[in-house]
């Protein structure tokens, strides 16, 4: 798994890609990105398969902010991700979000 941060030069926004490594997708056939920045929704945020077996999306985050997130693999097995800048307690049973900082 993989964040790429590019901040732009013009607004207080961040494009971050998230990547989930054909490994880490555990043969998923649907990953979504769920967050704070799509309210957790399991269906806004599909991420794109990749010819090579990854996941990749794209989102534009407001900076400076920090969002908790987690992925979803095939709508029932939720992931975290593995190169997160840190990880908060979840508010929803016992676990932990991923959280990236932008």
């Amino acid at each position: 798994m993989s964040i790429k941060k590019q901040y732009l030069k013009t607004k207080p926004v961040c494009k971050v890609t998230f990547r989930v490594s054909k490994e880490a997708s555990q043969s998923a056939r649907r990953i979504n990105l769920v967050g704070d920045f799509n309210n957790w929704s399991i269906i806004e945020t599909p991420m794109k398969r990749l010819k090579n077996g990854e996941f990749t999306v794209t989102v534009d985050l407001e900076a400076p902010k920090a969002y908790a997130f987690r992925y979803i693999l095939d709508g029932t097995k939720w992931e975290n991700d593995w190169e997160a800048d840190r990880y908060a307690p979840s508010s929803v049973a016992d676990s932990e979000n991923s959280v990236v900082e932008v």
